[in-house]
């Protein structure tokens, strides 16, 4: 089986292990850096992707369902956060310098 060229965004798996998403590819420095799910970052070299590929030690994996293990994502449903605003808010957007704070006035 051909190793495939680790792909920035593509989800592998330790074989009956955990999923990880490739997040950097340093073709000239030959590392490979990976995330897991919970968030935890590791490098792996370009010889250790082969090496575990050919042992079928990696394989390809599907993107997790829910994207907010690794990211500090907060529920958007807002009648958990007890949030009272009601109504039709898609229309509402916040101009580029609302909320700014200047500097030079």
């Amino acid at each position: 089986m051909a190793t495939p060229i680790p792909s920035i965004g593509s989800w592998y798996r330790h074989t009956g292990g955990d999923s990880f998403e490739v997040v950097a590819f340093d073709e000239d420095d030959g590392t490979i850096e990976i995330q897991y799910f919970d968030g935890t970052v590791e490098e792996m070299d370009t010889e250790d992707w082969r090496s575990q590929w050919a042992d079928r030690e990696l394989e390809t994996a599907e993107p997790p369902e829910d994207f907010t293990g690794s990211m500090d994502v907060e529920s958007t449903d807002d009648s958990a956060n007890g949030s009272d605003i009601s109504g039709d808010e898609s229309n509402l957007r916040a101009g580029a310098a609302d909320g700014m704070d200047y500097l030079f006035e």
